[in-house]
């Protein structure tokens, strides 16, 4: 379970919008079926070792295992804004090769993804915190015009796909949002260059304050304000001595971030914070590839996390 939050009696509603799905993964050295998937499942777990409640929104098919979503509830996050489907749910089909970092997909089906709109309950349409977690512009367009809380801060995801085929919707999305995560790939192909410094600065004038590019197993470098700490933070990944299943990694590095943010009291952030929240989850992505689908990040201790933070800070100051 997540931590005590007796710690943290301002922690802040947490709402987290995205796709979840089944998957069937495969690796070098196994294979597993049947897990559960998607980027609002991930994040949404991930942020329920920082605050309380989280909210999740999306959508599920009838053949949707009922023991994944069973498992999210004993976590604290909330299904309200699930809707139930009758059609097929989302599925990915995936293989990684033997550096774990490339991966060949096999196959996708849309299913209940395809027509879902998104529609919040008034119960959470006010969540201080919103996590924009990856799915189609427009979804995360009907999101956004459906949160009334005053003063919410939003953190969003995007992927290659959108850049490619919903350029303009994903350009409405930048304008509302405070902080966005793409990885280094979509990072260059949005701004057409191979200067992620670049990028980072193109991709803050389109209408977000902070800008994260991912790394992958190299880390992932912050942009902010440039008056502030040079504008830029540069985080580098955990060191793990084997990588069984690296997916989920990134959702669970945006999970993590916006539950700290949100355990914070407050959505008046400086760079600081989101400094600090980088580097929480940094250190939960790393957990997420020790086996495969959510299994580590299920059962995690406060001992745990607080160790490999504290191990973290060791080998990454001087």
């Amino acid at each position: 379970m997540g931590p005590n939050f007796a710690e943290m009696p301002n922690s802040l509603p947490l709402l987290v919008g995205g796709s979840i799905a089944i998957d069937n993964v495969k690796t070098p050295s196994d294979e597993a079926t049947n897990l559960l998937g998607g980027s609002a499942s991930y994040a949404s777990l991930a942020a329920t070792y920082f605050t309380e409640p989280v909210h999740l929104v999306g959508v599920i098919g009838n053949d949707y295992p009922p023991e994944h979503l069973a498992m999210l509830e004993r976590h604290g996050v909330t299904l309200d804004g699930l809707e139930r489907s009758e059609g097929a749910s989302f599925s990915w089909s995936g293989e990684y090769h033997q550096n774990m970092n490339d991966r060949t997909t096999h196959d996708v089906a849309v299913n209940v993804l395809e027509s879902w709109e998104v529609n919040l309950p008034a119960a959470i349409a006010a969540s201080p915190v919103v996590v924009l977690a990856n799915m189609a512009p427009k979804n995360q367009l009907e999101m956004l015009d459906q949160c009334v809380g005053d003063g919410c801060f939003v953190l969003a995801d995007t992927m290659d796909l959108w850049i490619g085929i919903a350029r303009e919707e994903l350009e409405r999305v930048l304008g509302r949002i405070d902080l966005l995560v793409i990885n280094e790939t979509e990072a260059r192909e949005y701004a057409g260059t191979s200067n992620l410094v670049e990028a980072g600065a193109l991709l803050r004038s389109k209408g977000p304050k902070y800008v994260i590019i991912k790394l992958g197993e190299f880390g992932a470098i912050l942009f902010g304000p440039p008056e502030i700490n040079h504008g830029m933070f540069r985080c580098g990944a955990f060191p793990l001595r084997e990588v069984a299943d690296p997916t989920g990694a990134g959702d669970t590095f945006l999970g993590a971030m916006a539950g700290y943010l949100a355990s914070l009291g407050s959505t008046d952030y400086e760079f600081e914070h989101i400094r600090d929240a980088i580097v929480r989850g940094t250190v939960m992505a790393s957990f997420t590839c020790e086996a495969f689908s959510t299994r580590r990040i299920e059962d995690l201790s406060d001992a745990e996390i607080e160790e490999r933070l504290q191990t973290f800070t060791d080998i990454s100051s001087w």
